[in-house]
């Protein structure tokens, strides 16, 4: 059996190394120039059953190093003020692994064959029930699946299931990072917390590794090469549904909305790394009809993008890929047919996760008012 992937995020990636790992034939093509040509370096918090999924999808000889560069996340959740003072309280404290996204994107491309520059136009369904995937910028690629997991703008989404598309919030945000240093200790508690000011909302997260990526590599899987990164501060303020950032770079626009706050946040972000902020749009894809189940399906933000508010966005396509990996390895060895382990993935995969943007989209509200849920 072969596998054709598109795109080369997390989901995808996890998929096609679990099915690597299962003998399964899998290639990765992503419409990105090359690996590294957009930054993708944040901190993110993993929940047991995504934690989980990563492990299940990756080599077990490469767990201990999964557990090196990863931390554990407590964090007590308060609502702070811009001078930092305690305010309020978002609820009971968040808990899971916390893990840099750069780091365990390269730990997953390990061994991977990946195609760069190959953005999909189409695919057709072949009389023997396989399907041909057509690149803009390379030959067709034929397999016995093709798995769209190429995000909130899905070409794959766009043949399969045009009526479904994505729903900007009008929420816009700027996230960044900064090397933590001595400087920002004094930032401890507002790690996991809310700051909130004029109309806008300030959210801060510490990455400690266990061991610095690179030489947890070197130490413990010298076949796999990871980044050389440190600790840091990953930030994003949440930006009011109307507002207008006036072309400002993306830390002029977060400094322009905090005049009077603590010397403390405002140099955090003076001292951000300016190639590693950027500003986001907030857009949603809410699972709709299913499609007749076929040899083509959808993953991650492609069919169930989530707002960041809900902190699920990476757990669930991590558990799509493990519970996808899981039902073609059921194929591969012969106990069931392609498209019932299709059709079997895809009707669990709706309902968590039309939930996952349920519930995402109910947390935004406490950090954007006005933002278009519907």
């Amino acid at each position: 059996m072969r596998v054709s992937v598109v795109g080369a995020g997390l989901g995808g990636l996890a998929l096609a190394q679990g099915l690597r790992g299962a003998g399964i034939e899998a290639d990765v093509f992503e419409r990105d120039p090359g690996i590294v040509a957009r930054f993708q370096g944040y901190r993110l918090v993993l929940n047991p059953t995504g934690f989980q999924a990563v492990r299940d999808c990756l080599p077990t000889r490469w767990h201990p190093l999964l557990d090196e560069i990863v931390m554990d996340a407590s964090a007590e959740q308060l609502v702070l003020d811009p001078r930092l003072n305690e305010i309020g309280r978002l609820g009971a404290g968040r808990t899971g692994i916390v893990v840099d996204r750069q780091v365990l994107r390269h730990l997953l491309l390990t061994g991977l064959t990946v195609h760069t520059d190959a953005a999909l136009t189409d695919y057709d369904v072949l009389a023997d029930g396989r399907v041909r995937a057509r690149f803009a910028h390379r030959g067709p690629a034929t397999a016995d699946l093709l798995v769209g997991a190429d995000g909130v703008t899905s070409a794959v989404r766009g043949v399969l299931s045009p009526r479904t598309t994505p729903t900007d919030t009008g929420v816009r945000f700027v996230i960044g990072r900064t090397p933590l240093t001595d400087e920002f200790a004094g930032l401890s508690k507002a790690y996991g917390s809310k700051i909130t000011g004029d109309a806008v909302s300030l959210l801060l997260g510490a990455m400690r590794f266990r061991t610095p990526p690179k030489q947890a590599a070197e130490q413990l899987a010298p076949d796999v090469t990871l980044p050389d990164i440190g600790d840091y501060v990953r930030w994003a303020m949440i930006l009011p549904s109307n507002g207008s950032l006036e072309e400002l770079t993306a830390q002029d626009a977060v400094l322009s909305r905090m005049e009077g706050w603590h010397p403390e946040l405002r140099a955090l972000i003076e001292q951000a790394d300016p190639d590693n902020s950027t500003l986001l749009s907030i857009r949603v894809v809410k699972p709709g009809e299913r499609w007749a189940s076929g040899p083509v399906t959808l993953l991650g933000d492609a069919i169930h993008a989530t707002s960041p508010t809900g902190g699920n966005g990476a757990n669930t396509a991590l558990r799509d890929a493990d519970l996808l990996r899981r039902c073609l390895i059921d194929v591969d060895e012969g106990r069931r047919d392609l498209l019932g382990a299709v059709g079997d993935y895809e009707r669990q995969m709706f309902e968590y996760g039309a939930e996952a943007v349920r519930s995402s989209l109910e947390k935004l509200p406490a950090f954007a008012p006005g933002a278009k849920l519907s």
